[in-house]
């Protein structure tokens, strides 16, 4: 028998002694270990003597102050009794497991006894770690044993032990980190919270610069309390610990060696982050309260709590960074994705393979982290190869109520941040009111997310002063917790009485800074009235946007997009080509790269994929970057784009797109990448919404699987997409790709609704168009890049008509012309023909045919552009028309027409009528066979009304 027989964990000092002199003397053992342990412990020898010599110290100098030592608590007392080493041993061996099985428990569920309410409501509970849970008792307490891997001291009392562990899991930090499945990592976090205590030892300079950041979060929201009485702020009060964590979280990014931070937060401490945080002049906030240009945001503008402030400031340790805040409605969550994709456009930017020079801050309510499922598709994406940035800070700003509603009725799970699980990152909750606490949890995130690129969540536990703004009246319904929260003392105050007791300030120094404070805002709000300061608005087109423009269409001429043929048949040749040894599946060389090689020797014309294909070539030739991202995107849907290639042997893939030819200066082509998104529609276009922002000069494309699908990021359409110049003069150039059209697929798959976009339409504030050609589509891609003007761009793009044998474009038509926002029909004009078909998209190539079936004379004049309306092209190509009549596929209180009416006629000045399907509360009938016969009476309609 050896000491490998016996499983200790981590052998204690005493069974180690043992076992040494049993292996020296096997035979002496039983009789004389009684003998060694009264010489170690001061226990009654054989004899029944006691040994005089003082309890000999273990290897760490503590001392055994039990009566019997840990072998006899082994054994329960029992001695004497005890007739083998063997027993003893595994006695040992087993109350020593018990105790390592307390200290993993502490680790995994410390963090439910943590004391995290600063209110004391909760009073928080851990049952399962009681001593009786583990075979142990207070008769243990004072025995040591093995701390085994807790830092520090090798042998420590059973008391000691537990000290130290609710001292770091169970005090005003509660941390979940054990469900990590990575055991670096839980090292990493174990190592440095047990080591410490999960304190920080904090400089006295340090702790005055907290005690800076919570006086200046407390006076500002005082002041606006007093000054603008009732007014709607979203007040930070009691939570004003946020301030000092940002201040920490952002020095220790800049530590790690980030230049810029991205922020994004809903409205509660907005303005209090933007003016200690990013430093906004207060006399800018003053002038926002004031509200005294009225003129100037008729119609235009946010509230001051939904906008957004970017700055160079310099850091607590001296160095510096750039912020931006981004600008948010009041849909919470939802900026999330748009940090994100700023972010991950910014780290592209750069290069910055590491994701380590620009980082995403986001700032959650609990109710809206819990509740609101864009969460869950956020952080989905944060380790996918199209969307992750390296990791996000989330700080979970925890009310502990939403709005009205109590956690109780507002989530079903313990903790608000338990969504979070599901990417396995370390979540640290923290009672708000232990500044000192809340800094250290600042620290520890900011260096795990820089040593491991991960997401971390912080629970910053706090309160809600005001009600949800300071118009409400809280108690209505919480009753209870108002009582408590007007008893309490500010953040600031308790911390002033910390740093009192400690030594570290007077009150007089408190009272200083303070006053200082209230001093500088009566100064600056002085200044605003005398002065009448007018709001400011955000600078939005300096540095990365001084070249784009936006305001009306008419302001910025059209450019040339036609690229010279020999251009194009090289792309597209290149695009058919694949690396020796790499085979691509039979049936794609024979539908997609052999057609494609004839398209480029111009003996078979230019489908819909392949004019598309060409559009991306050619813009990263001409050196602008591409991203492009959706459901199945590579492939494409509808299996057209095959844009990535499989391997039919390996399955290793290849992307022809990024093997083009250099360029004419010897640079290389421009990055593509292409990605197959999650099922996600408001996350991923959130995302690449805010890589737009920040990527002006790329072309970002985010395409939906089936144009309804875009029903799911309505929120990111209505209050980011349509509406951001108007309301934060933020221009976008994305692309929104979205298969449209009726061909009997049913109302899921048949309307990308059209009328939406175009109810959304004003000011000049995107682009809606529904092309017919290949040919229109390359020149719509490549003008949104070279043109200057920066809106978005919405494309009704087909399905039926990726193989429609009439919708093909020659590559002449690609090399010279440009988009049409109207195509006249040259082959009947409307002067002489009996009636002018207007209509949009694929219904075209429908009465196409029925105008040849029914040899008709009526002219086919189609709208490409809806938005903004081209009333002089549309004159133009109608002129002379005696009878105008409109067609759409959709139903009659859907598509364009509802649009169209007051435009046309004015436009026209002539009557016309509109040929529809029937009202209708679905899009489209779910019957293949009642599906034709709406379409031939559409089509009888059009030719006869």
């Amino acid at each position: 028998m050896d000491l490998n027989d016996f499983d200790f964990g981590v052998n204690s000092w005493l069974v180690e002694d043992l076992l040494r002199q049993w292996q020296a003397s096997p035979g002496s053992v039983d009789k004389s270990w009684q003998k060694l342990f009264a010489e170690r412990s001061g226990a009654p020898n054989g004899n029944g003597a006691t040994n005089g010599a003082a309890p000999v110290a273990s290897p760490n100098g503590a001392t055994n102050g039990a009566p019997a030592g840990a072998l006899a608590a082994a054994t329960n007392g029992h001695i004497v009794a005890a007739r083998s080493v063997r027993e003893v041993l595994l006695a040992v061996s087993d109350q020593q497991e018990r105790v390592a099985e307390l200290i993993e428990a502490y680790r995994e569920r410390g963090h439910l006894a943590a004391d995290l309410d600063p209110l004391g409501l909760v009073i928080r509970t851990a049952p399962d770690l009681a001593l009786a849970n583990f075979g142990l008792s207070e008769a243990d307490l004072d025995v040591p044993f093995s701390t085994g891997d807790l830092p520090g001291p090798a042998t420590l009392t059973l008391r000691e032990i537990i000290a130290r562990l609710q001292e770091t899991y169970c005090r005003s930090i509660g941390v979940e980190f054990m469900h990590g499945e990575k055991p670096v990592r839980r090292q990493w976090l174990q190592t440095r919270m047990e080591s410490s205590g999960n304190r920080l030892a904090l400089t006295k300079t340090q702790q005055l610069r907290l005690l800076q950041k919570l006086t200046e979060a407390e006076v500002l929201e005082t002041f606006l309390h007093t000054k603008y009485v009732g007014a709607k702020r979203f007040s930070l009060e009691g939570g004003e610990s946020l301030i000092p964590m940002l201040d920490m979280l952002i020095d220790g990014s800049a530590h790690a060696g980030a230049d810029e931070v991205v922020i994004g937060m809903a409205h509660r401490g907005r303005l209090n982050v933007i003016a200690h945080i990013l430093e906004k002049d207060p006399r800018d906030i003053f002038s926002e309260f004031e509200d005294k240009d009225a003129e100037t945001f008729i119609g235009r503008g946010d509230v001051k709590y939904h906008m957004g402030h970017s700055a160079d400031v310099v850091t607590a340790s001296g160095q510096k960074l750039h912020l931006s805040l981004a600008f948010n409605p009041s849909h919470l969550e939802w900026v999330n994705g748009v940090v994100e994709g700023r972010v991950r456009a910014k780290q592209d930017r750069y290069k910055d393979l590491a994701h380590k020079r620009a980082v995403p801050l986001l700032v959650h309510g609990d109710a809206a982290f819990s509740g609101q499922g864009l969460s869950s598709e956020i952080l989905n994406l944060s380790e996918l190869k199209g969307y992750s940035t390296g990791g996000t800070i989330h700080v979970v700003l925890n009310n502990q109520v939403g709005f009205t509603t109590d956690p109780r009725d507002g989530r079903s799970t313990p903790y608000a941040t338990d969504v979070s699980r599901m990417l396995r990152v370390p979540v640290f909750h923290v009672n708000g009111e232990d500044p000192e606490a809340v800094a250290w949890v600042a620290k520890l995130a900011a260096e795990y997310r820089f040593e491991f690129h991960q997401d971390v969540v912080i629970d910053l536990y706090c309160y809600r002063k005001h009600g949800h703004n300071e118009t409400d009246e809280p108690s209505y319904t919480q009753p209870v917790m108002y009582r408590a929260i007007k008893a309490k003392k500010s953040v600031r105050q308790a911390y002033v009485e910390r740093l009192l007791a400690m030594g570290q300030i007077t009150q007089a120094d408190a009272d200083t800074l303070m006053a200082k404070q209230r001093a500088a805002l009566e100064a600056a709000l002085e200044t605003t009235r005398k002065s009448h300061e007018k709001r400011k608005e955000p600078n939005a087109l300096a540095g990365l946007w001084a070249r784009y423009r936006g305001g009306p269409d008419s302001s910025v001429p059209e450019v040339a997009t036609g690229v010279a043929e020999a251009v194009l048949r090289d792309v597209l040749r290149r695009a058919t080509l694949v690396p020796d040894g790499f085979t691509p599946h039979p049936n794609i060389v024979r539908t997609v790269l052999e057609p494609r090689r004839k398209m480029a020797d111009g003996e078979l014309p230019l489908d819909w994929a392949s004019a598309e294909t060409l559009a991306l070539g050619t813009l990263l030739t001409d050196g602008a970057p591409v991203r492009f991202s959706g459901q199945d995107s590579r492939r494409g849907t509808f299996s057209q784009r095959h844009a990535v290639l499989s391997d039919a042997v390996t399955g290793e893939h290849y992307t022809p797109l990024s093997h083009l030819a250099p360029r004419a200066d010897g640079k290389g082509p421009a990055r593509f990448e292409i990605y197959d998104s999650p099922l996600s529609e408001a996350g991923v276009l959130g995302f690449d919404y805010g890589y737009s922002l920040d990527y002006p000069d790329a072309l970002v494309v985010w395409e939906a699987q089936f144009g309804d699908f875009a029903n799911a990021a309505q929120v990111v359409i209505d209050q980011f997409i349509a509406a951001a110049e108007d309301k934060w003069l933020r221009l976008s150039g994305l692309v929104m790709m979205l298969p449209h059209g009726f061909e009997g697929q049913g109302p899921e798959h048949s309307s990308a609704r059209l009328e939406r976009f175009l109810n959304l339409s004003a000011e000049d504030n995107w682009q809606i168009t529904y092309p017919t050609t290949p040919a229109q589509l390359f020149h719509l891609l490549r003008r949104q890049v070279l043109r200057p003007w920066r809106k978005p761009l919405v494309i009704m793009t087909p399905k039926s008509l990726l193989r429609h044998k009439a919708a093909v474009s020659a590559l002449p038509e690609l090399s010279g012309g440009a988009f049409q926002r109207v195509i006249a029909d040259a082959a009947h004009p409307p002067a002489t023909a009996s009636r002018a078909l207007l209509c949009s998209g694929k219904v075209y190539y429908d009465l196409l045919a029925a105008r040849e079936a029914r040899q008709s004379d009526a002219a086919i004049v189609r709208l490409e552009l809806l938005y903004p309306f081209p009333a002089e092209e549309l004159r133009a190509a109608l002129a002379g028309a005696k009878k105008v009549v409109f067609v759409q596929e959709e139903p009659w209180n859907m598509g364009a027409q509802y649009y169209l009416r007051p435009r046309l006629e004015a436009a026209l000045g002539v009557p016309v009528t509109y040929v529809t399907r029937p009202e209708s509360a679905s899009p489209a009938t779910g019957s293949a066979a009642s599906h034709k016969v709406e379409q031939a009476l559409l089509m009888e309609q059009a030719f006869t009304s």
